[in-house]
């Protein structure tokens, strides 16, 4: 794949690193993608840095791949051209866009804030969508390409004090569906990865902890060591395959293979890495 270009959003840390380190192993060159500070104040859990950008650069070019920090906030479409563009000028065109970047936050229906439930889907579904739309028409001048988006098996079922969360990730399976096949005609794919219980800041804070336990029928302590020991436990009874969480460095390889010409016949189809929690969801 030498000499390929990728795009991937979230790239400061998580899913985004993992992934971009794969990609620069197998010789493509790599701009990642981040708003690199405070997406929104309804979340509980540290924003991602300049630093952490930086230091994925870092991993980047130590795997011998030239690499590119673009910053912009996906909710502003004009930013997220400006980006792109700065790619374009970069390494002269786009050949895969991995659309990672997302929130989660929890709340009940019954008490959830307008900015909780408005940021979850402005961020993680119109962002994801304003990537695609900026994105598409650079892999149609290339000639064609791929798409991987970041969904969750929280698109694929109901999540206790998560509708927000669930809605927008349900809504990226629907995006992508419908994006595979808008694109194919173009030599395009799309398709999703769905990544379960993740090591990242996302999962490993107190609300998502809490989340869990509730979902188990019990109550949080609000101790997030004590809580964070339940929740662990809880995640790895429920798993086939034994683990509380999932490294990133376990889903990357999903996202490396569909932007390969292996899969230049798989579109419009999700692929998951969630430690055997997929055989808890129909079909």
């Amino acid at each position: 794949m030498d000499g390929r270009v990728v795009v991937i959003t979230g790239a400061a840390r998580g899913i985004g690193r993992a992934t971009a380190v794969a990609f620069a192993k197998e010789g493509y060159r790599v701009a990642g993608a981040d708003i690199a500070g405070l997406a929104s104040s309804a979340m509980d859990y540290e924003p991602a840095t300049p630093e952490d950008l930086a230091e994925t650069g870092s991993l980047v070019e130590a795997a011998g791949a030239e690499w590119l920090p673009v910053i912009f906030d996906q909710r502003d479409i004009a930013a997220v051209r400006e980006g792109f563009a700065g790619v374009v000028e970069r390494f002269g065109g786009v050949d895969v866009v991995f659309a990672n970047a997302g929130i989660q936050g929890f709340g009940s229906l019954l008490e959830m804030s307008d900015q909780l439930w408005n940021d979850q889907i402005e961020i993680n579904l119109t962002g994801t969508a304003n990537v695609l739309r900026v994105a598409a028409p650079l892999l149609v001048e290339r000639g064609g390409g791929r798409i991987i988006i970041t969904s969750s098996t929280q698109g694929q079922h109901g999540t206790l004090d998560g509708s927000g969360y669930s809605a927008s990730k349900w809504g990226l399976i629907g995006l992508m569906k419908s994006a595979a096949l808008d694109l194919g005609p173009h030599g395009i794919t799309v398709n999703a990865v769905i990544p379960g219980l993740i090591n990242t800041a996302l999962t490993r804070h107190e609300d998502r902890y809490a989340q869990m336990i509730r979902t188990g029928g019990s109550e949080p302590t609000g101790n997030v060591d004590d809580d964070e020991r339940t929740a662990a436990a809880a995640s790895q009874k429920k798993l086939p395959l034994g683990v509380p969480w999932i490294e990133p460095e376990d889903v990357a390889p999903l996202v490396v293979f569909l932007a390969s010409d292996a899969a230049r016949m798989v579109s419009g189809t999700s692929f998951a890495a969630t430690g055997g929690d997929s055989a808890n969801i129909t079909a």
